[in-house]
């Protein structure tokens, strides 16, 4: 069975999730720290994709709230497809736009610190993590339902760029 990985790219994070090829619900996996080059990121994603028999990526594509493809967007749409290549699978790019903050609603408010103060340092890092995971598994599940429900590897609504293995 093939498993797709979905991946929410950030400056300091990588939120990831997973969808099995049989039409099951896209769900959280973990969430990394982003490396320095892109082949810092490989080297950490090679083995999660290899632990997961991953067969397709899904990256999330930060456009602008007009649609258009702004800074951001370019710079992701690089290293997706870089990444893609690196590990030697297909790419499917799927719009992102507001899977933050739904992600943000799903999660509920982050817990506050001792005797309710602020949120402590770790606090804050570990609901930001948890927030990169589940955007990751709603661009997922968001690229799943645009494809037709008997055939997960044909491209629907998304953008989908082919790398070859």
């Amino acid at each position: 069975m093939t498993r797709i990985l979905g991946i929410d790219l950030g400056e300091r994070r990588i939120g990831l999730a997973l969808a099995d090829g049989d039409g099951s619900p896209a769900r959280p996996l973990q969430t990394i720290r982003r490396g320095r080059t892109l082949a810092d990121d490989a080297t950490v994603l090679a083995p999660i994709v290899a632990a997961n028999q991953v067969g397709e990526l899904v990256v999330g594509l930060p456009l602008e709230a007009s649609g258009e493809h702004g800074p951001q967007a370019q710079l992701t749409e690089t290293w997706a497809k870089d990444i893609a290549a690196a590990l030697h699978l297909p790419l499917a790019m799927r719009d992102e736009r507001l899977t933050s903050h739904l992600a943000e609603q799903r999660l509920g408010p982050m817990k506050r610190g001792r005797s309710g103060g602020p949120p402590t340092r770790a606090q804050r890092q570990a609901y930001r993590a948890r927030v990169d995971r589940e955007a990751a598994a709603i661009i997922l599940q968001d690229e799943l339902d645009a494809r037709p429900a008997v055939q997960y590897g044909s491209p629907a609504r998304s953008q989908r760029t082919e790398t070859s293995p």
